[in-house]
């Protein structure tokens, strides 16, 4: 009798171990998700595109997300833990800065036929 229920404590621990990760995978990934569509949007808006396609507008997003939250605070609607309104702000503020750091370097290197490093 004991040694069938120590290994129904063992497969009732497994299990919760297993729902625990999962929830927290899930979490991570949905996190993911949001960044990654809040950086696509800001990229649609700004001229040009962000570097490394997909996993540029995720660190936009998460990136963003961190900048607007501490621009303006927690306001409207978050998902995952994501402030949208703050996020969506802060990715813009990235993009724009990539796209303004990355023209100036790209015609530096024109003006002067110097390989940019």
């Amino acid at each position: 009798m004991s040694a069938g229920l120590a290994t129904l404590l063992v497969l009732a621990a497994l299990f919760l171990v297993g729902v625990w990760l999962t929830f927290s995978l899930a979490g991570v990934l949905i996190t993911l998700l949001v960044a990654a569509v809040v950086g696509w949007a800001a990229d649609r808006v700004v001229p040009g595109t962000l570097p490394y396609g997909w996993l540029g507008a995720t660190v936009a997003g998460l990136a963003g997300s961190w900048l607007g939250s501490a621009l303006m605070g927690p306001v409207g609607p978050s998902v995952a833990g994501i402030p949208l309104l703050p996020a969506f702000v802060g990715a813009l503020i990235l993009a724009f800065l990539v796209q303004f750091v990355s023209k100036r370097m790209h015609a530096r290197g024109r003006r002067t036929n110097e390989p940019i490093l």
